[in-house]
């Protein structure tokens, strides 16, 4: 299955370290970040989670869930936990699911089919491209995707820039310009014609070019 933006996102029943969860069910009406690991004890992923823990008041402004993911059953979770908040000094509070038969990793196309049906004898190598973000709305639709090497440490930083741009121009009718943080000047967007931008915008905005209209953030 490819999965695309503004594609639903696949829904599946699994056990996680805070119990079974339903993924819609899940997410209810809030937004949600789901982000995958190839495989438990990795050193790059150990850093990641420590980060996501540290980030727990952020994602709960953006009314945001959080789930990891990763190719091993939940005990092995539990046990990676407690690495995390030693090493990391954060405690890992977001439920992490398990997906030692690989069933979520192939439903988001992470791995393929002919990966077979267990993680037993895999290497973090084999599930290699289990490094994806996935941004989610209310809505249940997939809003972003963040595919990473696994040699390659995520920025949640920029995550959490993209999830205000994608929330700003859920709410709004604008796009956000290279580089824009929370806060910054907009561009209006391209479906607003002159007129209706006159009746949104009163004040007027900067236009470089016709196509480029600038207006400050939205409250």
């Amino acid at each position: 299955m490819t999965l695309r933006i503004n594609a639903v996102a696949p829904d599946f029943t699994a056990t996680t370290t805070q119990g079974t969860i339903r993924f819609h069910e899940w997410i209810g009406d809030s937004w949600a970040v789901l982000f995958s690991h190839p495989k438990d004890f990795t050193p790059v992923c150990t850093t990641e989670l420590g980060y996501v823990a540290r980030l727990k008041p952020e994602f709960a402004k953006r009314n945001t869930k959080v789930i990891g993911l990763s190719v091993d059953p939940v005990d092995n979770h539990a046990r990676w936990a407690a690495d995390i908040e030693e090493t990391q000094g954060a405690k890992v509070e977001f439920p992490m699911i398990g997906d030692p038969t690989l069933a979520v990793a192939k439903l988001y196309d992470m791995l393929p089919e002919a990966a077979g049906s267990t993680a037993n004898g895999r290497t973090a190598a084999d599930n290699a491209t289990v490094r994806t973000v996935f941004i989610i709305g209310p809505d249940k639709k997939i809003k972003a995707m963040l595919i990473y090497p696994m040699t390659s440490g995520r920025n949640f930083d920029e995550v959490l820039r993209l999830l205000d741009s994608i929330q700003l121009t859920a709410k709004h009718q604008v796009a956000t310009p290279v580089n824009w943080k929370n806060g910054e000047d907009v561009i209006i967007a391209g479906s607003v014609s002159d007129d209706q931008a006159k009746a949104k915008y009163p004040d007027g905005w900067k236009a470089p070019k016709p196509y480029l209209r600038i207006v400050p953030q939205p409250k």
